[in-house]
């Protein structure tokens, strides 16, 4: 393994040991560090993410870490996720979540439209960010399509932004010039 994939494979294990960790916290709401421990170092050992002679070290130092980046609060006893972690942790989330692709395709194309206000620019950049992750292709900035149903995830999005009244779900059975959008879902 060469020296950038090794990096590569460390940045994945140090994110996923804190989204462990906040999922842990979101889960119970607070957490002692006595509790954290045991709870996170079960979900590692899980997942392998971290050699066994180290565990509470590693623990404590990617809680101080995310301490000081505002993701989590320690007030000497116990950890708290801050509205940055909830936010973070929301956003992994959605980067995790998968849109089911049928081995068939119906057809129809499911379309977004959205018209967020510029005083909700942030969950604008969300929205797009989340869209590119998910593998949703943009017509133009504020229109997005995909070949398959996405409704859940749409719906998903509308509650947990609050805007619902300014993002549309449509399915429609053609779009004009489509060829490039068949080619880029492999639908040809």
């Amino acid at each position: 393994m060469g020296k950038l994939e090794q990096r590569s494979t460390k940045r994945s294990k140090k994110k996923n040991l804190q989204r462990v960790i906040l999922a842990t916290i979101a889960g119970v709401g607070v957490l002692s560090v006595g509790l954290l421990a045991p709870n996170v170092i079960g979900a590692m050992a899980r997942l392998g993410l971290i050699p066994n002679k180290r565990q509470k070290e590693y623990i404590g130092s990617s809680a101080s870490k995310m301490v000081k980046k505002g993701l989590l609060k320690y007030n000497g006893k116990f950890y708290e996720l801050t509205s940055s972690g909830k936010e973070r942790l929301h956003v992994w989330q959605f980067v995790d979540f998968k849109l089911d692709k049928p081995k068939k395709w119906d057809g129809k194309w499911r379309v977004v439209i959205f018209d967020i206000p510029e005083k909700k620019k942030g969950e604008r950049d969300k929205i797009r960010r989340l869209f590119k992750e998910a593998g949703i292709v943009s017509l133009q900035k504020s229109v997005w399509v995909y070949p398959y149903e996405c409704e859940d995830i749409i719906t998903l999005l509308k509650t947990e932004l609050g805007i619902g009244k300014d993002l549309l779900y449509l399915i429609v059975d053609e779009i004009e010039n489509d060829r490039y959008l068949r080619d880029e879902f492999g639908l040809t």
